[in-house]
């Protein structure tokens, strides 16, 4: 497999996107797929249309724990404190990346809450559950690992991401590398971040890609999801990672996924 370029579908349409990259990330809130916590069949449909009709490939971003106001409250999900209407939500995901054809199904940590050690202990105990259903259906969760500028997030370090994708010990279970995220947990340091790429390599099945300067700020805790060159981040330390696949850029506009563009390409 050669390295590819992707980007979210919250940057612009598929359509739009298609004409740039040659993967699209189909990031469940922004499809409009459900209704006050239920799935839209004709919308479904509509979608799975779109996607026969073109020749981009797809992973999919399943709902998650989301800190925007925009975000729905509908799709809230914690993975390491789950109810039915979030096993449920995350066992959608799992039948629609698996009915769109995606190669990965992005997984968010869990939050802490109370006790940190019962909080991993959950989550890894419900990603083992999560797991089985998605080697059933063929897809690989691609496992996050989130910004350490939030107290709450598990699974910020590399120690600590690491260590819950073993004790799930699944080969449908491997990490999406977010380096904005691991900038802000390395706090901007390059030589921090660079170890944190080498100690990771051989374990991504995917990687987001978005900019960011390395300190916590009002906004989202500092993940700002910047276009690559609009904070500190040397992307030149994804070489380290020595992956081929799917670099997705997590961007907001079609003018900073062509300039994240142009900074992999470079690369």
């Amino acid at each position: 497999m050669k390295k590819i370029i992707g980007a979210s579908s919250f940057a612009s349409s598929l359509p739009e996107l298609e004409k740039e990259v040659k993967s699209v990330e189909l990031y469940i809130p922004k499809l409009r797929l459900y209704d006050k916590g239920n799935l839209i069949k004709e919308q479904v449909d509509e979608l799975h249309d779109l996607l026969s009709t073109g020749s981009v490939l797809t992973t999919m971003h399943a709902p998650y724990y989301g800190d925007s106001p925009n975000y729905p409250v509908e799709l809230m999900v914690d993975t390491a404190h789950m109810g039915s209407l979030q096993w449920r939500l995350m066992e959608e995901s799992i039948s629609l990346a698996s009915e769109f054809g995606c190669s990965v199904l992005v997984v968010h940590p869990g939050k802490i809450s109370g006790n940190r050690e019962n909080s991993f202990r959950h989550m890894v105990e419900n990603l083992k559950k999560l797991t089985v259903d998605a080697e059933n259906r063929g897809i690989i969760l691609g496992f996050e690992n989130k910004e350490g500028t939030d107290p709450t997030n598990l699974c910020c370090t590399v120690e600590e991401h690491l260590c819950a994708i073993r004790e799930v010990d699944s080969s449908f279970l491997k990490a999406t590398f977010d380096i904005g995220h691991a900038n802000l947990t390395c706090g901007g340091d390059i030589g921090k971040l660079r170890d944190f790429v080498k100690e990771l390599n051989g374990h991504a099945v995917h990687v987001h890609v978005h900019d960011n300067n390395g300190v916590f700020a009002e906004s989202y805790f500092g993940d700002l999801h910047g276009a690559p060159g609009d904070g500190n981040i040397d992307f030149s330390v994804l070489r380290e990672l020595d992956f081929k696949g799917v670099y997705n850029l997590e961007v907001f506009s079609m003018e900073a996924v062509r300039a994240g563009k142009s900074v992999l390409e470079s690369l």
